[in-house]
């Protein structure tokens, strides 16, 4: 019996790659060239199962692609608003994701621009590496402590809560959120987290305001002009969700007017593009989406594709299964 023909848009930690070769007729990506929409089609007319990231743009186009032999989509990330999954059920695709695997990494990195961006740690760097730094001083370079400030969380899932557990044990910080799907109190039971009403809520209320919700039409520039507007003019922006969560050009504004103090950015409104004056502002650090780029998880990423196309071709559901 033939093995099912899986492709694979980029190249993955090699002990994945090597699990896939063994189980499947493989076809992988060992250029790491992002494929264009007339190769993602193709790979939908060819494979059984395609196998995108979250930088693969999987729309009705790529999805209208005929015939259409693929049964499955693969997705190697969480985020899934980069597939068009009403495209995806129409053409009778099972779609899956790669949750829970990555929320450790992601929130270390939320904690990580949190710091950075507070304490001028990117603009320090290179104020070093330029040949700029004379020497200590008492009034030089002083950041903002994260100790004892409010820390608000768009969004409340798994990710946001172990930024939270960081942030209130960690930092002592007080904690405030918005989720309009809240989570069970079990889940938030010593955090001390105090549910908002509304986005606005925490905006105003917030020193640091860290995004944890999906992308996708529902949150597309949920953070715009009026949302920069309600921050405090010392509130610090945090985004390792989805870059089109936040209008970036309201942002670069934001930032250039004062109204917020900086901005810890993982994701991009057009990535791998980034509005030109972000690059420029001493107040912002820019990170190339390393949310879930550590070894480790990376590999665990790709064993739950394994593990959900695996059930696929078993003929069960698979665990992850969004559609």
């Amino acid at each position: 019996m033939s093995k099912p023909k899986i492709i694979v848009t980029r190249r993955w930690p090699e002990e994945v790659e090597k699990i896939l070769a063994e189980k499947y007729d493989a076809q992988l990506n060992v250029d790491d060239v992002p494929m264009t929409t007339a190769e993602l089609q193709d790979a939908f007319r060819t494979a059984d199962a395609v196998l995108p990231t979250v930088s693969d743009r999987i729309d009705a186009e790529v999805l209208g692609a005929t015939p259409m032999k693929a049964r499955m989509i693969g997705n190697f990330g969480v985020g899934f608003n980069h597939i068009d999954l009403e495209a995806a059920k129409s053409a009778g695709l099972t779609v899956s994701n790669t949750p829970e695997v990555l929320t450790e990494c992601t929130a270390d990195l939320a904690i990580t621009l949190m710091l950075m961006v507070a304490r001028r740690g990117g603009e320090g760097e290179r104020h070093v590496r330029n040949g700029e730094w004379t020497g200590w001083r008492p009034t030089h370079m002083m950041g903002t402590s994260v100790h004892h400030k409010t820390l608000g969380l768009i969004g409340m899932g798994r990710i946001a809560r172990a930024v939270a557990e960081r942030a209130a044990h960690g930092f002592s910080m007080k904690i405030i959120f918005h989720d309009p799907f809240p989570p069970r109190e079990e889940d938030i039971a010593g955090l001390n987290a105090r549910q908002c009403n509304s986005p606005q809520e925490v905006f105003e209320q917030a020193d640091f305001i860290s995004l944890h919700c999906p992308g996708g039409k529902e949150t597309h520039h949920l953070i715009d002009a009026n949302a920069f507007a309600a921050m405090k003019p010392g509130a610090f922006l945090i985004n390792t969700a989805r870059g089109d969560v936040i209008d970036e050009q309201a942002m670069v504004n934001a930032l250039q007017k004062g109204e917020i103090a900086g901005a810890g950015l993982d994701v991009y409104e057009s990535e791998p593009t980034v509005s030109e004056p972000l690059l420029g502002m001493e107040n912002v650090v820019t990170l190339p989406h390393l949310g879930s780029a550590t070894l480790e998880t990376r590999i665990a990423m790709g064993m739950r594709v394994v593990e959900n196309i695996d059930a696929f071709f078993a003929g069960e559901t698979p665990r992850d299964k969004v559609v």
